[in-house]
């Protein structure tokens, strides 16, 4: 029993968890003292079986409080309270914490009240977000664990009193103490716990104002540290750290491997770092154009405790549901208080803005975005990631406005300073909408050069989606699309005969059942144009079952007006600030075809149709010269009645 026990003394005092707990298991408990059970605990934290360590906690409180050791039950109330915290568990935390408030007061000072104060720092840190709160209690606990010769409390003060500096905007100040701590963690002076705890949150604070270098470096020493035998927990998050900075450098299939293990290691030990390790491999997901998968990623992460934003709105905005995607957005927004928040959500809303047009909101987002990178300076600089992001965004937004020369120079610094990041598919994005402004503005080599560079990363990253829009751009179109175009005939007419209000009332009459039409044959409607709409369809027999349901409900109505329609089959790229236009030689031959059709005809050029059975009457094909190009067309006449 002596053996047993020292063994497992001298295994715990060298960090040897799975040692120790493998020691104390083969004791006899009943000769347990508080102290060993405390022990035995953390052997069994440290090994990942977290129940059984708040069991054995609870159990050395008890021992504490019977022997009238207040210290003693007092710091195991605090660590009982952290431990509850972690798990979400915030009334229980909460009532622990009180505990340990009452057994401490009036006790002649010493480390557990450092301790105590170092608690209500963090709380009001992490969990309510004051700093102002927060800084006096990290003051107090960093003075009493001088006093009490407590060398953890002091470094996790101070790397306390860093992250609220950094999350206050003194940007500079605070990661230099934050670099001052982790160096306290790197030369083996803290315990394990301690340790962990500096680590994790210097590398999220890091990351948090867009200092992806130094969180790199940080990430690289905790990992070192994590990979020490018999230890898990702090292992895990030091992994989801690790699998963060592989995500931003491009090995995604690592990335992904070592979050899920991560997840899978945390889940018990601290719910809010396991979410944002789900949000990690939701995010992967989305760039490899997994979306099931990322959908599943994203809804665990929500379960888990982190606001699924703003990756699952860009993921809604490339499953083409916009409607989705800006309501999310939206309300991620309208939640999101902390500045920090905010910035990793503006880009996304800049972006789902411009898709649906409102350019208003975009400038307004981008504006707030740029005005939050000015208050996180590291120094009289910006954060390269954070300056690249203002600049992707004015880019985004010059596009947008055809201001082509503005969103090369944009375009061109965001790549740059991706580039500097080294974040490979950060700088790919630039790279190709980069490309898509050089040939808005006749600069055909350059636009290629860089799509072709685009291309390359994506298809080394995985990132399919993005490499499919780069192949369309550079003309190598994978597969063909069917395009439709209908207007209505005479609208003028129509306006000077109904007047403005009854001809208003029309036209949202068509609108609507025109766009539903398109739509419940598996359509897509890409835009409006003037009186009509431009839509697109992945095969022909789909955009005539279409054009003949549209045909048939207006004629079914009393006064519907009479509309033309075309269609053509042939490949496109996409155009537009998001991507979300087609444009090419196929769409306008589609568009020529629709303008040359009769009113209340369906017209479609005659190789769309060859191989496509169809239930209605085709009429014998005519060779129509189109407007703009040289070699007449041969279209046949749909007959829907």
């Amino acid at each position: 029993m002596v053996d047993s026990l020292d063994l497992a003394h001298r295994a715990s005092a060298r960090g040897a968890w799975r040692e120790a707990y493998e020691a104390y298991s083969g004791s006899d408990e009943l000769e347990l003292t508080p102290v060993d059970l405390e022990r035995f605990a953390d052997s069994a934290w440290w090994t990942g079986k977290l129940d059984e360590a708040i069991g054995l906690r609870e159990r050395s409180y008890a021992g504490f409080s019977t022997a009238g050791d207040k210290r003693g039950a007092g710091r195991l109330a605090l660590t009982l309270s952290w431990d509850h915290m972690n798990r979400g568990a915030f009334a229980v935390s909460r009532g622990w914490f009180a505990n340990a408030e009452r057994l401490l007061d009036g006790l002649p000072e010493s480390a557990e009240h450092g301790y105590l104060a170092l608690s209500r720092g963090i709380t009001a840190l992490l969990a309510e977000g004051n700093v102002g709160l927060a800084l006096p209690e990290l003051e107090q606990a960093h003075e009493i664990a001088v006093r009490a010769g407590d060398r953890d409390t002091q470094v996790l003060a101070l790397v306390g009193k860093g992250k609220a500096l950094v999350q206050s905007g003194e940007v500079e100040n605070g990661l230099a103490i934050l670099d001052e701590a982790s160096t306290s963690a790197v030369s083996g002076e803290l315990r394990p716990f301690a340790t962990g705890l500096v680590y994790c949150v210097t590398i999220s604070s890091c990351q948090a104002v867009g200092d992806f270098r130094r969180a790199a470096e940080w990430t690289e020493a905790a990992s070192r540290w994590c990979e020490q035998e018999g230890m898990n927990g702090f292992p895990g998050a030091c992994r989801i750290h690790r699998a963060e900075i592989m995500r931003l450098r491009g090995d995604w299939p690592q990335a992904e491997k070592t979050a899920l293990a991560a997840c899978e290691e945390l889940q018990d030990f601290d719910r809010i770092i396991t979410a944002g390790g789900y949000y990690e491999i939701g995010e992967i997901r989305r760039r490899r154009g997994e979306f099931a998968a990322a959908h599943d990623a994203f809804r665990t992460a929500n379960e888990f405790g982190r606001p699924p934003q703003p990756g699952l709105a860009l993921l809604q905005l490339a499953e083409g549901n916009l409607e989705g995607a800006t309501a999310g957005i939206t309300r991620a927004l309208e939640e999101f208080r902390e500045p920090l928040q905010r910035v990793r959500a503006l880009p996304a809303r800049i972006e789902i803005a411009l898709a649906a047009a409102d350019v208003e909101t975009a400038r307004a987002s981008a504006a707030e975005l740029e005005g939050i990178v000015d208050s996180y300076k590291i120094g009289d600089r910006r954060a390269p990631a954070f300056d690249a992001t203002v600049h992707l965004a004015r880019g985004q937004i010059g596009l947008f406005d055809k201001d082509w020369k503005g969103a090369i120079r944009e375009l061109q610094q965001a790549r740059d300073e991706w580039q500097e990041v080294g974040a490979p598919y950060e700088t790919a994005q630039a790279r190709m909408l980069l490309g898509l402004v050089l040939r808005h503005e006749g600069d055909d080599h350059g636009a290629t050069a860089e799509l072709q560079a685009a291309l390359a990363a994506f298809e080394r990253l995985g990132a399919k989606l993005d490499e499919e829009r780069v192949k369309e751009l550079l003309g190598r179109v994978e597969g063909q699309r069917t395009f439709l175009f209908t207007d209505i005939v005479d609208s003028t007419r129509l306006v000077e005969t109904l007047g403005d209000e009854r001809w208003r009332e029309l036209l949202v009459l068509h609108d609507d059942l025109v766009q539903a039409r398109i739509r419940e044959s598996g359509g897509s409607v890409i835009k409006q144009t003037g009186d009509g709409f431009f839509a697109s369809f992945d095969e022909p027999k789909a955009a005539i079952d279409a054009a003949v349901a549209i045909q048939r409900a207006l004629e079914a109505e009393e006064s519907a007006p009479d509309v033309r329609i075309g269609a053509h089959a042939g490949g496109a790229f996409k155009t537009g600030a998001n991507l979300t236009d087609y444009g090419g030689q196929s769409v306008h031959i589609a568009a020529r075809i629709g303008a040359t059709a009769g009113a209340g005809e369906i017209l479609v050029s005659r190789e769309t149709l060859d191989g496509v059975g169809t239930a209605f009457d085709l009429s014998e094909p005519r060779a129509t010269v189109l407007k703009g190009f040289e070699r007449p067309i041969e279209v046949v006449s749909v007959d829907w009645r």
